[in-house]
C-alpha cells in the first residue's frame, strides 16, 4: 500500500493524514518537537499510521507533504527526498516567519524557494488555499457532481501528475496553474485564497460552512489573480 509522509502534523497535516487513512494509504507522520508528542493523534488516526522522525516520514512516503512555517523551509531533510514528489503547503505571513526580500519584492514565490532548497526533489504546491476544516468536510468520491477542485503548481510534469493522484484519492479535482512561478495566483490574499470554498464567499470565510468549488469556478479565480 502507498504511503504518505508528512513533515509537519499540524492542523493541515492532521486532516490530510486523516483523509489519507479514510483513503486506504498508511500515514507517517513527523514534527519538529519529536514522534512521542504525535502519540495522541497516531492513536486517533489508527493502525495505518506511525510517527517517526522529519527524515523518516520523507524517507517513507511515496508522496511527502512539507506543512510547516515557512520561516523553517531550510530545516526540510534533502536527502531522503531527492527524486520523490514533495508537496508544499507552505503560505508566507511575514508577520509570523519575518521578512523575505525576495518575496516581498515578488521576485520568486515560496515554494519556488523550497524547490531551491530541495534541489533534487520535485516540488509541488497544493493544499495551501483552503481552509482545513473545508479541507475535511470537501472530499467526494471521483465523478461526484458536488466534486471540489484545488489548484497545484509544479515544475516537473511527472510530478503534478502523482500530485492529482494523490488529490484524487483524497476526494479532489486538480486544476493545473503551471510551474512555480504561477503559484502566486492562489497564495494568500488571492480570489482562490479560502474564498471558494466556503458558503458566504467572504473575508469571514473561515467561520463559515464548506461549499464546494468545482474546477471551472476555480479556473476563473486563478484567472482573476493580480499580484
Amino acid at each position: 500500500m502507498a504511503t504518505l509522509g508528512l513533515i509537519g502534523s499540524g492542523l493541515i497535516g492532521g486532516t490530510l493524514a486523516h483523509l489519507a487513512v479514510d483513503a486506504g494509504l498508511d500515514v507517517v507522520l513527523s514534527n519538529s518537537r519529536g514522534p512521542e508528542t504525535l502519540s495522541d493523534l497516531v492513536a486517533e488516526l489508527g493502525p495505518r499510521a506511525r510517527a517517526a522522525t522529519p527524515a523518516e516520514a520523507a524517507e517513507a512516503g511515496d508522496w511527502v507533504v512539507v506543512t510547516i512555517p515557512f520561516h523553517a523551509l531550510t530545516k526540510v531533510p534533502r536527502e531522503p527526498l531527492a527524486g520523490k514528489t514533495v508537496i508544499d503547503t507552505g503560505n508566507y505571513y511575514p508577520e509570523r516567519d519575518g521578512t523575505f526580500p525576495e518575496l516581498e519584492a515578488k521576485q520568486v514565490t515560496e515554494s519556488e524557494l523550497l524547490q531551491r532548497h530541495l534541489t533534487g526533489a520535485h516540488v509541488v504546491k497544493a493544499f495551501n488555499n483552503i481552509f482545513y476544516k473545508h479541507l475535511a468536510d470537501l472530499p467526494r468520491p471521483v465523478g461526484a457532481a458536488d466534486r471540489t477542485a484545488l489548484p497545484i503548481a509544479g515544475d516537473d510534469t511527472t510530478a503534478k501528475q502523482h500530485a492529482t493522484e494523490l488529490l484524487s484519492l483524497l476526494g479532489y479535482d486538480a486544476v493545473d496553474v503551471g510551474p512555480l512561478t504561477e503559484s502566486w495566483r492562489f497564495q494568500p490574499g488571492t480570489p482562490v485564497y479560502g474564498l471558494p470554498y466556503a458558503a458566504s464567499k467572504d473575508a469571514g470565510f473561515m467561520n463559515d460552512p464548506a461549499a464546494h468549488a468545482p474546477a471551472s469556478e476555480i479556473t476563473e479565480a486563478l484567472a482573476a489573480a493580480r499580484r
